[in-house]
C-alpha cells in the first residue's frame, strides 16, 4: 500500500495538475535574452574549438544516433530509479516496474521527479566546475560527460512516470525532450505540437521517423552553449562557468522532461478515470 501521505489522484486534481503544466509550456515559447544571443557567436566558437574538441562532437553525433537506434552505452538500467521511487512511495524494498509507477498517485512522481532533478543538477555543478578547472584542455571530456548526464535525467523523468525508455519510440521521446531544450520559440512551438498528440500511433511512427535527422538535435544542443563554452575555456576560471553552465543546462533538461512525461501521466490518468466513469451503452 502507498504511504498515507499520497492522496490518490481525482479528476480536479489531475486537471489542475494539467492546467500547470500548460502555464509551463505557455512560458517556454518565448526565448531569454541571453540565449538569444548565445546562438550569434557560434561561428566564432567553432573556429576557436580545437580539432580534438571538433572530433569529440563528431563522436557524439554517431552515439546519440546510436541510441535512438539501440540504446547504447545511454540506456540506463531501471532497478535504481524504481527502488528510488518505491522509497518515496514509503514501500522500501517493493519491486516496481514503470508500468506499476504508472498507477501510483502522481503527487508521489512528482516528488520522485522533483528529487531526481535535484540529485542531477548538483552532479552536473560539481562536473562542470572540475572538467572547468583545466579551460581548454578538458573542455572536450567535459561536452560528452554533459550529454550523458541529460540523457540519463531524461531517461529516469520517463521511468518515474511509467514510461520504457528500452522502446524505440520513449527513446525518441526522450531526444525531443533534450532538442526542446535548446531551441528557439519556433521549434519550442512545432515540438509540444508534436508531442501533445505523442501516444496517438500514428504521429508516434511520423516523429520517430522525423528523428531520422537527429544530427540536426544534437548541433542545436552545441549551438546553445555558444557563448558559454567560450568562457569556459579560461583556466581556472572557467570552473566558476563551468559549474554554472552544466548546472543550468541540466537543469533545463530535467524540467522540460519532467513537465512533458508528466503531462502525458497526467492525461493517461484522466482519460483513465473519466473513461471508468462513463455510463456503458445499450447491449
Amino acid at each position: 500500500m502507498v504511504n498515507d501521505r499520497w492522496m490518490e489522484d481525482t479528476v480536479e486534481s489531475l486537471k489542475e495538475e494539467l492546467r500547470r503544466i500548460e502555464e509551463w509550456e505557455e512560458d517556454q515559447r518565448d526565448l531569454w535574452f541571453w540565449e538569444r544571443l548565445g546562438r550569434l557567436p557560434f561561428a566564432l566558437l567553432d573556429r576557436m574549438m580545437p580539432k580534438a574538441v571538433h572530433d569529440r562532437i563528431g563522436q557524439l553525433l554517431d552515439e546519440l544516433g546510436n541510441y535512438i537506434q539501440t540504446g547504447g552505452q545511454y540506456l540506463i538500467d531501471e532497478a535504481p530509479v524504481m527502488r528510488r521511487l518505491a522509497e518515496t512511495a514509503g514501500r522500501p524494498g517493493a519491486f516496481l516496474t514503470p508500468e506499476k509507477a504508472a498507477d501510483l498517485p502522481l503527487a508521489c512522481l512528482n516528488r520522485a521527479s522533483e528529487e531526481i532533478k535535484a540529485s542531477h543538477v548538483r552532479f552536473a555543478r560539481y562536473q562542470g566546475a572540475v572538467t572547468g578547472l583545466g579551460g581548454l584542455f578538458t573542455l572536450a571530456a567535459d561536452i560528452p560527460l554533459l550529454l550523458g548526464t541529460s540523457l540519463k535525467v531524461i531517461q529516469e523523468m520517463a521511468l518515474v512516470y511509467g514510461y520504457d525508455p528500452r522502446i524505440p519510440s520513449e527513446r525518441a521521446f526522450a531526444v525531443y525532450c533534450l532538442q526542446f531544450s535548446s531551441s528557439d520559440i519556433v521549434g519550442k512551438r512545432a515540438i509540444l505540437s508534436r508531442l501533445s498528440s505523442w501516444e496517438t500511433g500514428e504521429r508516434m511512427r511520423e516523429s520517430v521517423s522525423l528523428l531520422e535527422g537527429w544530427r540536426e538535435v544534437i548541433m542545436n544542443y552545441g549551438d546553445q552553449w555558444g557563448w558559454k563554452k567560450l568562457f569556459q575555456m579560461v583556466p581556472v576560471a572557467g570552473a566558476i562557468f563551468g559549474a554554472w553552465i552544466n548546472q543550468s543546462a541540466v537543469e533545463e533538461v530535467a524540467e522540460a522532461a519532467r513537465m512533458m512525461y508528466r503531462k502525458r501521466r497526467v492525461l493517461a490518468k484522466l482519460e483513465k478515470m473519466e473513461g471508468a466513469s462513463r455510463p456503458e451503452g445499450p447491449r
